[in-house]
């Protein structure tokens, strides 16, 4: 264990990482241990999703090429395990392809797909508990939620805060199960943080990196974090110093929300579903569209027109996608996202797979605009606001207002439907049979009482065997 301490003054980068170390099972309330658990669930059904994807079958095979081709860490939808390091990238990556993953508002980041993989692959790599991974993946998300906040709006207009503060968050995951004290961790922050990386140009020409962004994070902050268990050190201000993370990835970054509200306020629970499968900036709108349409009994061919009203966070990031190439890209356009819902009611991995590229679809997506709205922007990211304008074949002008789109702490989903929706994805991937995939979800659903964490997927499954 290290045991020297850094230079520099006490910060709230330090209190931050003193949280994440000091962290224990008996300190969450029972709330948000229950919402982990939600979180979890979630995840899995992205992983398996995501599994067979052609950009993250090549991640992971260039993973397990460095690694060994055997070992105690569970590839998903894999028959044989590997290294730690190996197995939280390629899950990693799986689990932000279909796009159903997590966000949190406020900070504008997806936290499942950087938390989860490296704590379970090194839960299992170590034989930790349930209890024990899920203390890690709070400590994960409440750290990686609050460099999200302090990077700000201006960080997210040019970096993925995923690729970035997820590095942070992973490391702060690994860090907590590998046992790391405040110093150990604040040195794993310090490597983890000048390894961050992840920047939307991959946007215009339908690139990959993405997944990359993700698998990077991962195993990134896991190296991190074994680098400190070993002795060595990082920037002790690698968040707020002068040639810090801040300093070259933002113009309105605030200190004081890395440790704000520290084991009073569990941002973890703040943590959204995402019910479409598509970029979390087209939500609220679709849920807008969906309301109109329903409210005046209106079907696809009623529509004339339809504003989007937005912040400048989904311009940034929707506004460079104007002839989607791909299934991956269509669902970073808001038009293409809009257009699926109006006709079937819900933009779902199926929607897009048959008819992202449909006649009716890219007729409908031509009618749709987005424009920014003050009200709108004003409250992003702490909420995300949907605002339709919809002009009807027959000249009527009717609005649309959702203040909590579907999956929203306040509108949530049940347990019920986490467990509808990870079967869901798992079956339109393939390759686990249903009732395996059942009996996954129904065991994870209580791994607070696992007294070690094991596969979560048998291993004859590889091949839908």
């Amino acid at each position: 264990m290290i045991s020297t301490h850094p230079d520099a003054p006490e910060s709230p980068g330090a209190t931050l990482a003193a949280f994440a170390a000091d962290l224990c099972f008996s300190q969450i309330p029972e709330p948000v241990v229950r919402r982990t658990e939600d979180l979890l669930v979630d995840w899995f059904g992205s992983a398996v999703a995501g599994h067979a994807a052609r950009p993250v079958a090549s991640i992971a095979r260039f993973a397990r090429s460095q690694g060994p081709d055997t070992g105690p860490c569970e590839v998903i939808g894999s028959a044989t395990g590997t290294s730690p390091y190996a197995a939280a990238q390629a899950n990693a990556a799986a689990s932000h392809v279909a796009e159903q993953d997590d966000v949190h508002n406020g900070s504008v980041f997806h936290p499942a797909t950087v938390v989860f993989p490296p704590a379970l692959a090194v839960a299992q790599a170590l034989g930790a508990s349930g209890r024990e991974l899920l203390t890690a993946c709070v400590a994960g998300y409440e750290v990686g939620i609050r460099v999200g906040e302090f990077l700000g709006r201006s960080h997210y207009r040019v970096f993925h805060t995923t690729g970035t503060a997820g590095t942070l968050a992973a490391a702060a995951a690994v860090g907590r199960l590998l046992g790391l004290d405040a110093t150990g961790m604040r040195h794993a922050f310090g490597s983890a943080g000048t390894q961050s990386a992840g920047l939307w140009e991959f946007l215009r020409t339908a690139a990959d990196s993405k997944q990359l962004h993700t698998a990077h994070a991962a195993g990134a902050g896991l190296m991190a974090a074994y680098l400190a268990a070993d002795g060595f050190t990082g920037a002790a201000q690698i968040l707020e110093g002068p040639q810090g993370m801040a300093a070259g990835m933002s113009i309105d970054a605030d200190p004081a929300r890395l440790a704000d509200g520290l084991g009073t306020r569990w941002a973890t629970a703040e943590t959204s579903f995402k019910y479409h499968a598509s970029c979390r900036h087209t939500h609220p709108a679709a849920d807008a569209l969906l309301q109109v349409m329903q409210a005046h009994g209106l079907g696809p061919q009623d529509l004339a027109r339809v504003v989007t009203h937005v912040h400048q966070g989904a311009i940034d990031v929707l506004g460079p996608v104007t002839n989607p190439a791909t299934v991956h890209q269509s669902k970073f356009s808001m038009g293409t996202v809009l257009a699926l819902v109006a006709q079937y009611g819900h933009a779902g991995l199926a929607e897009f797979d048959a008819h992202y590229r449909s006649r009716a679809t890219q007729a409908l997506c031509g009618m749709v605009e987005m424009a920014l709205d003050a009200e709108v922007d004003a409250a992003y990211p702490r909420r995300w606001i949907g605002k339709v304008t919809v002009i009807t074949t027959d000249g009527r002008m009717l609005h649309g207002r959702v203040d909590e789109p579907k999956g929203d702490p306040g509108n949530t989903l049940s347990r019920a439907e986490i467990t509808a929706k990870a079967l869901r994805l798992a079956e339109h991937a393939g390759g686990v049979p249903p009732a395996t995939m059942q009996a996954a979800v129904e065991r994870l659903w209580g791994v607070a009482g696992w007294s070690a964490v094991g596969r979560l997927l048998p291993a004859v499954e590889e091949g839908g065997a």
